[in-house]
């Protein structure tokens, strides 16, 4: 199952991305994550659902201060990481 999550509020400055690629490592979810210009983050998360329902769990209590988290499910496209977009 792929993820695509989209993160508001304030999260980019306080080590949101770095944070992410974290904890999808820990987890064993791949893909990526990455800032967008208008202030908040966006990530495509790759994996089981049980894991993907904790990341996303996770993603409206990381650093910052979330407003919002929007989810999306699409079928997998084959990551075979977690990395972090610039």
């Amino acid at each position: 199952m792929l993820y695509k999550i989209h993160v508001t509020g304030w999260v980019q400055g306080v080590g949101f991305r770095w944070s992410a690629a974290n904890e999808a490592r820990n987890r064993g979810i791949t893909g990526y994550v990455k800032n967008l210009s208008d202030g908040s983050v966006y990530i495509e998360a790759e994996g089981y659902t049980d894991q993907l329902n904790y990341f996303v769990n996770w993603c409206k209590t990381g650093p910052g201060d979330v407003d919002d988290v929007k989810v999306e499910s699409f079928p997998p496209v084959g990551y075979s990481d977690f990395r972090i977009g610039y």
